[in-house]
């Protein structure tokens, strides 16, 4: 996982190899290689996990103007789990997870506006980002879902569950940033000159609604009647492990689980991710 200066979801953990008293350009080029290695990380084949034959090609929909893509796995039919992915990620990153639950929910993988097959269309915010979520439901007429976010995908989970609250059954929320501004604020380093499968405009956008979050976002996430289940990576995450207690206390009916993983906990823990969440959601 990398560490950038603003610390962004899916590419933010500390290290302790970090050159930290190196000169600017050795530290960017530093963050950049390490930045290489993880987005060509992808979940390992599990053989004691079943395949999932039902699993399609990448589709999409319209919503507000443009292409949001997303996979699917499960039989139709099922009751539907939405995962959302973090910043500079995709829904390929969901893969051991939607392979554990295609067997019994349909699963919808999602490319976030500006990530992996979606449209990249220059706006972006996360109040576009839970508008295109919603979207995305209407659309395939998606009820008593079930959304499963990460990180950034957690902020945009808990915002469609605050903005629409009998369309969300169940919430879980793995290392979400809480709604608070960041401390020390998000700084967005300069471009890389290679390809990414991901908008570099968006990190600029997320890092000033970190730095300056609509407090309404905060106020509102009592409005949340879905079960709710927290999943904290403990004192390897950059993210304040006390903010994420507070966060899920006031969602009312919540639990906060800790996983001593770091920011990734479906990556770097999947046996244990699993464990919590497979039975939360049988409940």
């Amino acid at each position: 996982m990398v560490q950038w200066p603003f610390r962004t979801a899916g590419i933010n953990a500390p290290s302790p190899t970090a050159p930290a008293l190196a000169p600017p350009r050795k530290r960017v080029c530093y963050w950049l290689t390490r930045l290489k290695r993880h987005l060509r990380d992808t979940p390992r084949h599990r053989p004691d996990r079943r395949s999932v034959s039902t699993v399609k090609e990448m589709s999409g929909v319209e919503v507000n103007g443009i292409e949001l893509a997303y996979t699917v796995a499960g039989e139709v039919g099922l009751s539907p789990v939405v995962l959302l992915h973090a910043l500079g990620e995709d829904s390929r990153g969901w893969g051991m997870v939607a392979e554990a639950l295609a067997p019994m929910y349909r699963v919808y993988s999602v490319d976030l506006r500006g990530h992996g097959s979606s449209s990249r269309p220059g706006d972006y915010s996360l109040e576009l980002m839970c508008s295109d979520v919603l979207g995305l439901l209407r659309t395939l007429h998606l009820e008593e879902v079930t959304l499963i976010g990460h990180s950034l995908g957690g902020a945009v989970a808990y915002l469609v569950a605050e903005a629409e609250p009998g369309m969300v059954r169940q919430l879980v929320l793995e290392e979400p940033p809480p709604p608070l501004p960041a401390t020390p604020p998000r700084v967005v380093p300069r471009k890389p000159s290679e390809p990414l499968p991901f908008d570099w405009r968006v990190l600029d956008a997320i890092a000033h609604q970190r730095n300056h979050p609509d407090h309404a976002w905060w106020e509102d996430l009592n409005l949340i009647t879905a079960r709710t289940l927290v999943i904290a990576g403990g004192t390897d995450s950059h993210l304040p492990q006390d903010q994420i207690a507070t966060l899920a206390g006031r969602i009312p009916d919540s639990m906060l689980v800790t996983i001593h993983a770091g920011h990734n906990v479906h990556t770097t823990r999947p046996d244990e991710f699993l464990a919590e969440l497979l039975p939360f959601l049988a409940r």
